[in-house]
């Protein structure tokens, strides 16, 4: 899948349709949720239930009358969505929280599929042809959407951010570039004094987006405080406090896709660590307990590095291989010793003569496990930026908008 965004110029009525149609999605979505957990004991609930019940809603509720059929039907797949992960989350005995279905009060999009838009002949405007009064919009954006069939677009997506409302097309198309052979294998061990260090010694320097921006974020956070509840100027300070964290996020995602293409477009085999997959994973989650360290790893984006680098594997062709963290830092490469150390040790010293830095041992130990285990390779190409290639479906992209920035 291909996912083209543009930025929208609409008039101020047309933007509240927008928020309007915004507000049914997640009325119809909550409102599946509640028919599912209100269902008798035995009663079937799947995807299909809970689409005949969106168009329940719409004999019953005017204003979900008035979205297009197959927009509450995009609807009530966002529901199933959080229901069938609850149930894929008990099935395999995930540890902690299972993710029970929360009732949504931030929804940012609204999604149409096949119907309900016309796209302009121009391919520059796009009109929405339901009864919610959005009309025509006018596409911001340099990306080629007339070098593709209209009946390719499979999904249509409008976005409120905090800098804006945003179109997204959902291209059914295949991207693939195959990149020459290199020969060249590399192994990456990722942390807080670099971004990432390679099996050749390598340090890529952190970037620390959000420790750069702190100051400025904290100036904004306290402005809203000062303005009198419900008032316009509050309302433009939380705007401002908001386009600043989509700002961090928007900075940290670009890092992230750079530095995850260069590796695998001069590599043929790039070895990682699994980062918050599996119950053997490195977790995030668990590390975000240290309270010393979690704004250091929230701001560092492992996991969003490791889905580029997942995506640009496939991509080019290449070979992205996840191990398990292991022994990855005791362990010495050279003679497999392992050598207990602190995390304040930055020098891995063994016996056998081997003195390396710490990260570097480990992403050579990274290496070497991925050779082992290359018949066993763990890629799996997603994106998660909306504005570029992905191999997700724009239905699973719904929980990214919450990475973006805090809502309005």
């Amino acid at each position: 899948m291909l996912v083209l965004e543009y930025k929208i110029k609409a008039k101020p009525a047309q933007y509240r349709a927008i928020d309007e149609a915004i507000r049914t999605v997640q009325f119809i979505r909550n409102k599946c949720i509640r028919y599912w957990m209100d269902a008798p004991k035995g009663t079937k609930i799947d995807k299909s239930a809970l689409s005949r019940h969106s168009t329940e809603l719409r004999n019953e509720f005017t204003f979900v009358k008035d979205l297009n059929s197959m927009a509450c039907q995009a609807s009530a797949e966002r529901g199933w969505l959080a229901i069938s992960r609850f149930y894929s989350n008990c099935k395999s005995k995930k540890a902690d929280n299972k993710g029970y279905p929360r009732f949504q009060k931030d929804n940012r999009s609204v999604e149409y599929k096949t119907t309900g838009w016309k796209l302009h002949p121009t391919k520059r405007r796009v009109t929405f042809t339901d009864q919610k009064s959005i009309g025509q919009l006018k596409l911001l954006g340099k990306w080629d959407i007339h070098t593709y069939p209209v009946k390719a677009i499979k999904r249509v997506r409008l976005v409120h951010r905090a800098d804006g409302y945003y179109c997204q097309f959902c291209v059914d198309t295949d991207c693939v570039d195959t990149q020459p052979k290199t020969g060249k294998e590399i192994g990456l061990d990722v942390g807080l004094e670099s971004f990432y260090t390679d099996s050749n010694g390598y340090q890529e320097p952190n970037p620390r987006f959000l420790r750069k921006a702190e100051s400025d974020i904290k100036k904004s956070q306290r402005r809203i405080y000062k303005k009198k509840k419900y008032s316009t100027g509050r309302r433009k300070a939380r705007a401002r406090y908001s386009r600043k964290h989509l700002r961090v996020s928007r900075q940290r995602n670009e890092h992230a896709k750079r530095v995850a293409r260069n590796v695998c477009k001069s590599n043929d085999l790039v070895a990682y660590v699994r980062v918050a997959c599996r119950r053997q994973d490195l977790r995030v989650s668990n590390m975000l307990k240290n309270h010393c360290l979690a704004k250091s790893i929230n701001d560092a984006s492992w996991y969003q590095f490791r889905q580029w680098i997942e995506y640009f594997a496939s991509k080019f062709g290449k070979e992205a291989v996840a191990v398990p963290p292991h022994y990855t830092s005791i362990e010495c490469s050279q003679c497999k010793r392992v050598v207990k150390k602190s995390l304040s040790t930055r020098t891995h010293v063994c016996q056998c003569g081997c003195t390396l830095h710490r990260d570097t041992n480990a992403a050579i130990n990274i290496l070497h496990k991925a050779k082992s285990r290359v018949g066993h390779t763990q890629s799996n190409a997603k994106g998660v930026a909306t504005s570029t290639l992905v191999g997700a479906t724009l239905l699973e992209q719904v929980a990214t908008t919450n990475l973006e920035s805090p809502s309005l």
